[in-house]
């Protein structure tokens, strides 16, 4: 649900993949998931052919397609091998999207939420700077929705992100905005561990709409330090969450 859910925020929901793509992702989802690892062979292009019904031409595209992905490398006379993480293309809606198929990785989840503490409190001054009366009408919108959808989790998360989006627009710098995958990977990948029990979803709402309200304010300042403590109070349950999904392996 996760990944197709992460594919409705990118608004790639109504693009049928061809046969190259679909085999793509099928490939990635089990590497993104440890299974080939770094370093090891993936198999031939005659057994992918074979195992997924289609033409050698189809595994070969399909195995294009990750290698501009970074995950896999080919070489003639040795085949093709996983890459190390350090190459991969994280940044890449599939990539993030693949994640979602996977097991919660503890590393990976305290990257995304870094990523978001150095970004995200600085988008939402910007915002509250430079953003215009129709960015924080969307600002508002996605907020009040939250709270009016705080009972389902699926509705509650594509608030959540929206509200994340909406702040990234307002601040009016394209590099913000393609941001968006990493926040969206981060809500989809918390929203498993944090919000099982959509009781526990309207924990947060305080913390977005002080968030909001600064923003509105136009008090730049503010907006920075609530988005700070919005992000420090789901980083901490985020950490529980994972504490607590180690100990049932």
């Amino acid at each position: 649900m996760s990944e197709l859910l992460y594919y409705d925020l990118k608004g790639a929901s109504g693009v049928a993949p061809g046969l190259a793509t679909q085999i793509c992702r099928e490939i990635g989802r089990r590497i993104v998931a440890g299974s080939p690892s770094a370093g090891e062979l993936i198999s031939d292009e005659t057994t992918f052919a074979e195992r997924f019904g289609v033409s050698k031409s189809v595994i070969r595209e399909a195995i294009k397609l990750l290698v501009g992905k970074g995950l896999v490398e080919v070489k003639r006379g040795s085949g093709t091998r996983v890459r190390d993480r350090s190459n991969w293309m994280l940044f890449d809606d599939d990539v993030l999207a693949w994640h979602q198929s996977a097991k919660p990785s503890p590393d990976f989840l305290r990257q995304l939420m870094d990523i978001r503490l150095v970004i995200e409190p600085k988008a939402a001054s910007w915002a509250a700077s430079v953003g215009t009366p129709d960015s924080h009408a969307a600002i508002e919108a996605a907020q009040l929705r939250m709270e009016q959808e705080k009972r389902a989790v699926e509705d509650f998360v594509m608030a959540d992100a929206f509200f994340h989006r909406a702040i990234l627009h307002a601040a009016n710098n394209e590099f913000l905005r393609s941001m968006e995958g990493v926040i969206f990977s981060a809500l989809l990948t918390s929203i498993r561990l944090t919000n099982d029990d959509p009781r526990k979803n309207e924990d947060s709402i305080p913390f977005h709409r002080e968030v909001c309200d600064a923003i509105l304010a136009r008090d730049a300042a503010l907006a920075e330090q609530k988005m700070s403590t919005l992000l420090t109070d789901a980083h901490q349950r985020m950490t529980r969450a994972v504490s607590d999904y180690g100990n049932t392996d």
